[in-house]
C-alpha cells in the first residue's frame, strides 16, 4: 500500500456579473464573431465590488468542503494559486484561512500564473505523501479583470474571473488505484516578454497591465502541453488511450483542439469551459474539473489528466484516478 493524495471534493465560485461578447463589443473595438472565431469564448464573469481573489477562493473552498463532507477545521494545509492576490502580502491563502474560521494551519500562495493550480496540486501532493499534511485545500483563484488593459482588444477579451478548489486527503492506496498517480512540472524563464504584467512593487511600484504576444504563446503552448502530457503519462505507465478525461487549462479553444489532435485524443473526452468562463488563469483547471464532476461526466474510477501552461513560461500536468 502507498500513501496517496485522494480527491475528496471539488468546488467553484464565480462573480455574479456575466459579460457576453456582445456587451464587451459596446466598449471595445471587437465583435462576437471575431472573438468566437479566434478563441471560442462567448462569455466571462467579471468581479464586482466586494468580490476579490480571496473572497472567491473562500466561496470555492466552502463548496469543495461541502462536497467532501468535511468541516473547515479538518484542513491542515491551504495552498492558493494566484497571480492576482488581494494584497502584495500577506498571502491570500491566509485570508481564506481566516474566512473559513481555521485557527491554525499551513497556508501560503503559489505564483505560477495559469499553471499555478498544477504547481499547487503537486506541492500539496508531496506534503501529503511525506506526512507533512493530511487534508489539503488546493485553490486557484483570479481576478484578472483588474490587471487588463481594456483598450487592448487582443488581450482584454480573453480573460475572466473566478475560483476553483479541491480537497485532497491522505489515504493508503494500492498501486494504480485512486489518487494522484504522477505529476510533472516545467519552467523556462527565457520567455518572460511573451506573456507578462508590466508592473510590480520592486520595479514600477504599480500593479501594471497584462501584455501578451498571442501567436508566439500559442505556438509554445501547443508544443509544451503535448510534450508534458506524454511525459506525465509515461511516469504513470499509461498511454493517451487510457485517459477518460482531459481537463486542460482553458485559454483558447484552438489550443485545446490542437493539443487533442497531437495526442490523438477524442475531442469528446476533453472538458471545455472556455466558452463560458474565458481564461481564468490559475482558476481555469479547477473550475472545469468541478463542472465536469458536478454534471456527472467525471465519475469515480475515471482516469483524469490535468494540464496547463502560463506566463514564465511555466507548464505542467498531473494524472489523477478519481
Amino acid at each position: 500500500m502507498i500513501r496517496r493524495s485522494i480527491l475528496l471534493g471539488t468546488g467553484s465560485a464565480l462573480p455574479v456579473r456575466t459579460v457576453s461578447n456582445a456587451e464587451l463589443a459596446q466598449t471595445v473595438d471587437t465583435s462576437d464573431e471575431w472573438i468566437v472565431e479566434r478563441t471560442g469564448i462567448r462569455n466571462r464573469h467579471i468581479a464586482g465590488e466586494g468580490e476579490t481573489t480571496a473572497s472567491l477562493a473562500a466561496d470555492a473552498a466552502r463548496n469543495a468542503l461541502d462536497a467532501a463532507g468535511l468541516a473547515a477545521q479538518d484542513i491542515d494545509l491551504i495552498i492558493l494559486a494566484t497571480a492576482t492576490p488581494d494584497q502584495t502580502f500577506p498571502a491570500a491563502a491566509t485570508k481564506v484561512q481566516a474566512a473559513l474560521g481555521i485557527d491554525d494551519c499551513v497556508a501560503f500562495d503559489v505564483a505560477a500564473v495559469c499553471s499555478g493550480f498544477l504547481y499547487a496540486v503537486t506541492v500539496a501532493d508531496s506534503m501529503i505523501r511525506s506526512g507533512a499534511a493530511n487534508r489539503a485545500l488546493v485553490i486557484g483563484s483570479e481576478t484578472f479583470s483588474r490587471i487588463l488593459d481594456w483598450e487592448d482588444r487582443a488581450t482584454c477579451v480573453l480573460f475572466g474571473d473566478g475560483a476553483g478548489a479541491i480537497v485532497l486527503g491522505a489515504q493508503d492506496s494500492a498501486d494504480g488505484a485512486r489518487g494522484i498517480l504522477a505529476a510533472k512540472l516545467h519552467a523556462d524563464g527565457r520567455h518572460n516578454q511573451l506573456l507578462y504584467v508590466d508592473g510590480g512593487p520592486s520595479t514600477t511600484q504599480t500593479v501594471g497591465k497584462l501584455r501578451m504576444k498571442g501567436q508566439e504563446v500559442f505556438r509554445h503552448a501547443v508544443s509544451n502541453l503535448a510534450s508534458v502530457l506524454r511525459e506525465v503519462l509515461d511516469l504513470a505507465d499509461l498511454t493517451p488511450a487510457d485517459i477518460d478525461w482531459l481537463v486542460p487549462h482553458q485559454a483558447n479553444a484552438r489550443i485545446l483542439d490542437a493539443t487533442a489532435r497531437k495526442l490523438k485524443l477524442d475531442p469528446d473526452r476533453v472538458v471545455v469551459t472556455v466558452d463560458q468562463h474565458a481564461n481564468t488563469s490559475a482558476a481555469s483547471v479547477p473550475l472545469a474539473l468541478d463542472l465536469a464532476v458536478r454534471d456527472g461526466r467525471i465519475k469515480a474510477g475515471d482516469l483524469v489528466v490535468l494540464e496547463a501552461m502560463g506566463g514564465g513560461f511555466t507548464w505542467g500536468a498531473c494524472v489523477l484516478r478519481v
